[in-house]
């Protein structure tokens, strides 16, 4: 049966991987159709947990998920050291 995950059967899938997504699929959240939509749950328990971490607050009042994913990724890359660095 084939799988409708677009990846190529030899390879299996690797989610959380160091190297980069080589099939492209990796969007831009100001390009999702679904960014404008409110933060899900999940988005907003993690992010609470990185802010408190980084000693921030954000306001979850109207967070849309794009913004709310914005925030994870500076989030995470200030917990591994990376925040601010240029790709």
């Amino acid at each position: 049966m084939a799988s409708n995950t677009g990846t190529n059967d030899d390879q299996p899938e690797i989610l959380g991987s160091e190297t980069a997504d080589p099939s492209g699929t990796v969007k831009d959240p100001d390009d999702w159709v679904t960014g404008d939509d409110p933060a899900t749950g999940a988005q907003k328990s993690y992010l609470d947990t990185l802010a408190r971490e980084a000693g921030e607050t954000i306001p979850a009042e109207g967070l849309t998920k794009a913004e709310a994913s914005e925030h994870i990724d500076r989030l995470q890359g200030a917990e591994s050291g990376d925040a601010g660095r240029t790709p």
